[in-house]
This record gives structure tokens, sequence and C-alpha cells, in this order.
């Protein structure tokens, strides 16, 4: 059995003398042992501190709604696996317990059946880690060669198109420290940001994951940076990564934005990125920063074959070749995409993406499939039928 860090909030003598000879069978030491829970707000807070595995909670004196409670320590972050303890067998209790989210309902006697129940939890969190092994996603990061290039528009388009032409599960990453807007344009419901991930890497586990993440559309999950000054802090890149690692044991997909340029949390991520889509425009200023940000990659090592040049916001009649472009960047154009700016101010002022019909809608839609390798979607062809016969 795997070692776990548990804490005991046991009010009721006898469970507690039960429980106590069980752990001390299994030479489990508690981290947290306490009566009762008290201040609900400093208790979570204790949680997060100590980051618990498991957590055994007597029902029978609590001073709230039993539901409520195991509600709240399931909602925070770090939230641990509760095993939830009662006095009797009372059908209701146990339906109550494990709907408000108890991974476990244990009344006496208790020593074989503590001990069951966190056999069961080892290995269940050991099969998660299996499988996390196993499986491994593809990450995709979008950078911008400077500030206004639209690497952020196009990694949220993006991500919502893969997702269509793949019918995969898709992670919307922001690791844009310095504007974290992809959680204001994709509408994200979550409280909780990617700090928080890195804070507690060390707990990540799929309840804990899905605490942080919001909903997107149907098969999109989004984890957003922080969108106020206050909350930002400077963490290193280290935990970062260990994010987008945790991230491809459960996506298919992780379109990550990294904001504008390169500093030390892109750097630390690079080994978590299969590929890096560097956007520009063909202002001079942004072809320059282009320049300089394809130089620095190259040299930590980043190699040429995963990098993507995507220019944006082509005017209809561009004065310049592809081929010089190429020469002065050093680098081939992977994607060129149009200027198409009216649907998008549109869009934006209604906090929608764009239009599916509009320019720049179809060629993300294809940038999407030519990323993923699927074909074109086919447009619907209208009948050259003369209906005036009907």
């Amino acid at each position: 059995m795997q070692q776990f860090k548990l804490g005991l909030v046991i009010a009721n003598p006898e469970l507690l003398r039960e429980v106590q000879t069980c752990l001390k069978t299994l030479e489990v030491r508690p981290l947290l042992e306490q009566a009762a829970i008290g201040d609900a707000a400093a208790f979570l807070d204790q949680l997060e501190q100590l980051h618990l595995d498991v957590l055994v909670i007597d029902l029978t004196r609590l001073s709230e709604p039993f539901e409520n409670v195991i509600r709240r320590i399931k909602s925070c972050p770090s939230a641990p696996l509760v095993i939830a303890l009662n006095d009797t067998a009372d059908p209701e209790v146990i339906l109550g317990a494990i709907r408000a989210g108890a991974s476990e309902f244990l009344y006496p006697p208790l020593e074989s059946g503590l001990s069951q129940a966190l056999e069961r939890l080892s290995a269940e969190r050991a099969k998660t880690q299996a499988g996390a092994a196993l499986h491994r996603g593809k990450t995709l990061a979008f950078v911008s060669a400077k500030g206004g290039c639209g690497a952020t528009t196009i990694a949220c388009h993006i991500a919502v198109e893969i997702q269509k032409a793949t019918g995969q599960e898709v992670l919307l990453a922001d690791l844009d420290m310095e504007a974290g807007l992809i959680g204001f344009l994709m509408k994200s419901k979550s409280n909780y940001t990617i700090i928080d991930a890195a804070r507690n890497v060390r707990r990540l586990d799929t309840s804990y994951w899905k605490a942080l993440v919001s909903n997107g559309l149907p098969g999109l999950e989004i984890i957003a940076a922080p969108q106020t000054a206050t909350v930002r802090e400077t963490l290193e890149g280290e935990p970062f990564r260990h994010v987008l690692r945790f991230a491809r044991s459960s996506y298919d997909w992780i379109i990550a934005d990294l904001g504008r340029g390169l500093n030390a949390l892109t750097a630390n991520v690079l080994e978590e990125i299969d590929e890096t889509y560097l956007v520009a425009t063909l202002d001079l200023p942004a072809l320059h920063q282009a320049r300089q940000v394809i130089q620095s990659l190259l040299d930590t090592g980043y190699g040429r074959n995963r990098l993507r040049l995507i220019l944006n916001r082509l005017p209809k009649r561009p004065d310049f070749e592809p081929a010089q472009i190429q020469k002065i960047l050093g680098l081939s154009i992977f994607e060129m995409l149009p200027n198409d700016y009216p649907p998008l101010f549109e869009a934006y002022s209604e906090l929608k993406l764009l239009p599916a019909n509009s320019d720049l809608g179809k060629s993300l839609s294809g940038l999407a499939r030519k990323i993923v390798g699927v074909a074109p979607a086919k447009e619907k062809v209208k009948s050259k039928l003369n209906f005036s016969l009907f």
C-alpha cells in the first residue's frame, strides 16, 4: 500500500479509538488530528498547507449538515479523498455522504473496513498514476513575437477547432502571466487559476484538477491565468512544466498561450512543448522580434523542426514575397492568416468567438485541421436546380 498523508477529524471517542488502533497496525501516522473543524475558512487553509491525501471525518457530531461540510472540503483545490464515519449504517446518511463527494463510508466495526478502504484508495491512486504514465497528449504552444500580434486569439480558436476536427479532449492553458486574457475571452467560471496548480504540483490528481479547470465547449476545458496584477506572483517555470506534464495524462491536445516573447517561465516549459507556433505581423518591429525569438529558441536547443511561423493580419495584397520573409527570419512560413478585423471586433464586443463563415474563421479552421492532419472541411455546394418548377 502506498503511503498516505492522512488527517482525522473525529469527535466520537469510540470511533477515534477504533481508527487509532487500525492505523497503529498499518503503521500510519496522521498529520492532522482534531475533534472538530472549528472555523471553516481556517480549516480549509490548513488543508491547503498540509496537502493531505485522505481525510477521515466523523459525521456524528458536526455543527452543520455533513453534506455541506463534505462539499466544502471537496471544492478546495487540494481536496483530499474523504472517508466518512458514522456510528450506524443509515442508508440515507450513506447516500448523502457519497453524493456530497465522499469516497468511502464506514461504520463500526472499523478495523477491517478502514484497512480495506485505504487499500482501495491506494490501488486507485496507483492505477491513475500508471495510466498517466502511459497516456501522453500533444502540447502546442502559441507565442506572439511582440504584444498585439494575436497569439491569444489564435490559440483560443485553434483549441475550439481542434476539438471540432478530432472529437478528442482538449485543454486550453493560459501561461501568459502579463495579460491573462483567456479566462476572460472564454468566459471561464472557475475561481482558480494555473497558479493554484503550480503551487500544488505535489497534489495534482484528477479530483484536484477538476476543481481548477472550467468547462468551455464540450470536450474543451480551460485553465486560466490570473486576470488581475494584484494576484500575480513571480513563480519559477519548473512547477508549470510539471503542470503541463500532468495535463498530458488527461488530454489528447494541450493548447498553451505563452504570451509575448520569451521569459524564464517560457524557457522552463519548452521541454514539455512538442510544437511552438510563433505569431508575427508584417510590421518591422514584429519581424525583428520574431527573428530574436527564433534565434533564442534555437540557442536553447529547441529544434527548428518544432518551430512554426504564422503571419497574421495579412492585407489582401501584401507588398512582399514569402521567400523574402523566410530568408529574413530563417524559418519557412507555416500559415498566413488574413486581416479580418471587423468580424473579430464584433465578436470580441459580444464576448464570442469568430463566426465560422468569416474569412478569418475559415482560415483558423483550416489551420487547426492542418495542425492535426485532418482533411479540410468541405463547403456545402448550393444546388443549381431551378426550384421555380415547384
